[in-house]
This record gives C-alpha cells, sequence and structure tokens, in this order.
C-alpha cells in the first residue's frame, strides 16, 4: 500500500534533510559508516528535544512547585534571592 504524507510532513523530513546535509558538508568526508549515522542521530535527538520543548502541556516552573517536598516545623527554608 503507498502512503502518500501531508504537506507538513513533507516540508519537516526536508528541513530534516537539509539540517543533515549542512552538517555533513561541515565535516566533508566522513571516515567510516558509523561516524554519519551517530551524526543522523545527532541531528534527530536535537530535532526531537526541540520538538518536545515547543509541545510541553506544562511549564518546568510548574512542575518544580509540583514536585517540592512539604517542609517539616523544624527544617529551615532557604531563601532565594529574585
Amino acid at each position: 500500500m503507498l502512503r502518500i504524507f501531508s504537506a507538513e510532513a513533507r516540508r519537516r523530513i526536508e528541513r530534516l534533510n537539509k539540517e543533515v546535509k549542512r552538517r555533513a558538508d561541515v565535516v566533508g568526508i566522513f571516515p567510516n559508516e558509523a561516524s554519519i549515522i551517530r551524526l543522523i542521530g545527532a541531528v534527530l535527538l536535537e530535532q526531537n528535544d526541540k520538538w518536545q520543548l515547543q509541545h510541553r502541556s506544562m511549564q518546568v516552573e510548574a512542575m518544580a512547585e509540583i514536585s517540592v517536598p512539604p517542609i517539616d516545623a523544624d527544617q529551615t527554608v532557604p531563601i532565594l534571592a529574585a
């Protein structure tokens, strides 16, 4: 079965290909196949990280407030300068 990608998916794939090509041009000659795979993997990981940051439903600050453990009465609270 032939699957046709949407226009947006094609644009994303094309941008990814351009980024890989740009970085490969900087390197020039790769010593072996493993080095090419590492470069492509690094580009994919970077793009994945960017995508996850853009599509986060809660901000880091909100998550930090939720994850703060309760303070006992005998503990001192550090004062943070703004």
